[in-house]
């Protein structure tokens, strides 16, 4: 089920975000993931609209938007490949024209995920926190 995020979810999507980048960017140092947590605590999820896939009352993904721009989607590991990713994105698409997100180049099964779905690309920058390259993508729901 698919659900607006309420404050009570904050434990459980860090955890859920914690268990997916640790899998999907392991080039990223533990400085990073550190200061990253507590920034989508304490600035991110605040000021973002988040959807959270619950199964069984336990938290299993979530996707936060900004406007049209995809902050971030996760999924925890033992729930990806089961269309949990393709529901949140059905949702958020569902009340927009586009989505717009910046995936890092590495992350290659994430990138064919967004593949998947129909996203295309639209530039390649590096990251400036990180300084690893990312790729800025784009759906367009209506012509999808």
């Amino acid at each position: 089920m698919i659900r607006p995020y309420t404050d009570r979810d904050l434990a459980d999507v860090l955890d859920v975000w914690y268990l997916a980048s640790l899998e999907a960017h392991s080039f990223l140092s533990d400085e990073f993931f550190d200061t990253e947590r507590q920034m989508i605590a304490e600035h991110w999820l605040p000021a973002s609209e988040t959807f959270v896939f619950e199964i069984d009352g336990c938290v299993v993904g979530s996707v936060s938007m900004s406007g049209n721009e995809i902050g971030g989607i996760f999924v925890t590991p033992e729930y990806q490949n089961r269309g949990v990713g393709r529901a949140l994105l059905d949702h958020v698409a569902a009340s927009r024209s586009y989505l717009e997100l910046d995936v890092f180049k590495a992350n290659t099964t994430a990138r064919r995920f967004y593949e998947s779905y129909g996203f295309r690309l639209v530039n390649e920058h590096v990251n400036d926190t990180t300084t690893f390259p990312e790729l800025r993508l784009r759906f367009d729901v209506k012509l999808s």
